[in-house]
């Protein structure tokens, strides 16, 4: 039978769980309750003594202390190493839970520690406005409650059976596949693409899946990178065809598309095979020209559309991104191609465009050459194109190039291909 895992703080929500519970046994689902209530005593399934404990804590301590905001943290942390081991375990189906901020803030914390594809549902008094910090880089999907998760009314007895309903649905059809296996048919490799990197892009995409992937393409938008991280650190990939990572350079620089420090990290901890490039690292993104920090007056901009104005990266800021990304590689446990197309990298970094800069690009180039070796020797390979990034051949040579990375990486026996 599917299982639902129900997340919620029995001390303050009892009644509104113990509904949801009841919808869900009545979708013919089965439960699993998790209470994460700081000071709740429920007979639950998973108490809160023993949440606490899967954060290395004591509840009798946490209760002591009377502190709420520092309980819930521990509580977050507790229900995310829960709700990871009975997923992995094969306890449960999907996650559901119901709360206002700090309910929604350690469901939200215990949902993203599962990966992608594995059912989350959160009904919360926050999902009517930002919802980025709740849901991250998962795929959590976020119900509104309406009127405040306080009680059963008219209102929240059919939005809480909505979300009961939808639970167990998914948890039915999340086991199904669980009972198939759960196997993928071709191993996945991973894309970073920018509007101006699409046709290196497009040409890597033909070539992979020609040779038996399955290809996922993520804008590099910041949102875009952390998903394709998320990916990489669940262990979902064969390799990595990161063409695209200007994300580094509105990291560096300050823009609006930053994907964090830890971009182009996840694959190298994981040990996966990553082929590297440096497309779009001569742009840093910004909204309409009007909101660009007076700072940067006297850069060179290219007004991109109405809400997205482009700035040319420096030579300094280019020999800090190439030291970046070169000791990125060296940190990397698996194998790490990086590919430098001299002729530009991207569509506007190009003979004749707006944002060619031989200079910025040859002082990107060197710092990572420079970075790669003057450490200790490491799986990092530098592959140098006399090519623009988006010239025909380059988007293909490097798609052969991870796929060769894959195959030579693969246990013996198996082929890191299905082609």
């Amino acid at each position: 039978m599917a299982t639902v895992g129900l997340i919620g703080t029995f001390d303050t929500k009892r009644v509104e769980c113990e509904y949801l519970a009841a919808r869900i046994r009545a979708r013919g689902a089965a439960v699993l309750t998790i209470d994460v209530g700081p000071l709740s005593d429920a007979e639950t399934d998973v108490t809160a003594a023993d949440v606490a404990r899967a954060a290395g804590e004591d509840i009798a301590d946490l209760r002591r202390r009377a502190d709420r905001g520092a309980a819930m943290d521990v509580m977050a942390r507790g229900a995310a190493a829960v709700v990871a081991a009975r997923a992995r375990g094969g306890d449960i189906d999907a996650v559901l839970a119901a709360g206002g901020s700090g309910g929604s803030s350690v469901a939200s914390r215990a949902m993203r520690a599962l990966p992608v594809g594995f059912p989350k549902l959160l009904v919360s008094t926050m999902a009517c406005g930002d919802v980025s910090p709740y849901v991250g880089q998962t795929d959590i999907a976020m119900v509104y409650s309406v009127v405040d998760v306080a009680g059963i009314n008219s209102v929240s007895s059919q939005v809480f059976g909505n979300a009961a309903a939808a639970a167990a649905g998914m948890a039915e059809e999340y086991e199904r596949r669980r009972a198939e296996g759960g196997r993928q048919a071709k191993p996945v490799v991973a894309l970073s693409m920018f509007g101006l990197t699409t046709p290196a892009v497009d040409e890597a995409r033909e070539v992979l899946d020609g040779l038996g992937y399955e290809t996922l393409v993520f804008h590099a938008t910041g949102s875009g990178g952390r998903a394709l991280e998320k990916l990489a650190a669940d262990g979902r990939l064969a390799g990595v065809l990161d063409l695209t990572t200007t994300e580094l350079a509105d990291e560096l620089v300050g823009g609006i598309l930053t994907a964090g420090p830890d971009r182009l990290t996840a694959a190298g901890a994981a040990g996966i095979p990553q082929v590297v490039s440096f497309g779009a690292l001569d742009m840093v993104n910004f909204g309409p020209r009007e909101d660009v920090p007076e700072r940067f007056e006297g850069r060179t901009f290219v007004v991109h559309n109405p809400v997205v104005t482009l700035m040319r990266t420096t030579p300094e800021e280019n020999a800090e991104l190439g030291r970046r990304i070169g000791e990125k590689a060296l940190g990397a446990r698996g194998p790490v191609a990086l590919v430098l197309p001299l002729r530009g990298v991207s569509g506007i970094d190009a003979e004749a465009g707006p944002f060619r800069d031989e200079e910025a690009d040859a002082v990107l180039f060197e710092a990572v050459r420079r970075t790669v070796a003057g450490s200790p020797a490491g799986d990092v390979r530098i592959v140098e194109c006399d090519a623009h990034i988006n010239d025909p051949g380059f988007g293909a040579r490097s798609a052969r190039l991870l796929h060769r990375m894959i195959e030579e990486s693969a246990p013996a026996g198996r082929s890191g291909s299905a082609a």
